[in-house]
């Protein structure tokens, strides 16, 4: 069964050629005095694709403008199926290139191609916390949560007296004090008599 080739929910008009091209990145090192040499798979480049084709009517010369360049200017990756990929790994495409002809021979015709390359979305974001253990993140909540039961019952037990202030801590004793000064402060003349000091 032929499989009609989609770029995302647009079918793509009258395609004349399609063709992909795979590369393998292959890392060559020299081994001296040996024969040939040693390679290194590093993977495979992004597939490309490339479709030709043409339109002709007016109305499908526009609609195929205004529907191609859309998808170029948004640049987001679009699923593409084809029967030219089958077999392959190939979810999401960008259009990478778009290159559309006139030709005076052929007034009529609108000419296309198009490259598209293989663009798997990006994985999504990772959690902070999904790499925290679970017992640990319970711990830290039942330590937030003996601190608040702490200052809860710290504030139950009514005021707090302001310790940048600690005459407030004892009260009218200081008062006290001062007077019982000024009595010994009085008594010194009578003590000195007593003895007869002059």
């Amino acid at each position: 069964m032929t499989v009609t080739p989609m770029l995302g929910d647009w079918e793509i008009p009258r395609i004349s050629m399609m063709r992909t091209q795979e590369h393998r990145k292959l890392q060559e090192h020299r081994i001296p005095g040996r024969a040939g040499s040693l390679f290194q798979d590093l993977g495979t480049d992004p597939t490309e694709i490339q479709i030709a084709g043409s339109v002709f009517q007016e109305e499908e010369r526009t609609g195929f403008l205004e529907d191609a360049r859309q998808r170029f200017a948004d640049a987001e990756p679009m699923t593409f199926v084809a029967d030219i990929v089958a077999a392959t790994e190939i979810q999401y495409v960008l259009i990478e290139s778009l290159v559309v002809e006139e030709h005076a021979a052929r007034p009529e015709e609108l000419a296309y191609r198009m490259v598209l390359r293989e663009s798997p979305p990006p994985p999504p974001p990772n959690d902070p916390f999904g790499a925290l253990d679970s017992d640990l993140l319970d711990q830290a909540a039942g330590f937030v949560d003996g601190v608040t039961d702490a200052l809860d019952a710290v504030a139950a037990l009514g005021d707090i007296p302001d310790f940048s202030d600690p005459s407030s801590l004892v009260g009218g004793a200081t008062d006290e004090a001062t007077a019982l000064l000024d009595g010994i402060g009085s008594i010194g003349p009578s003590v000195q008599s007593l003895f007869g000091s002059g």
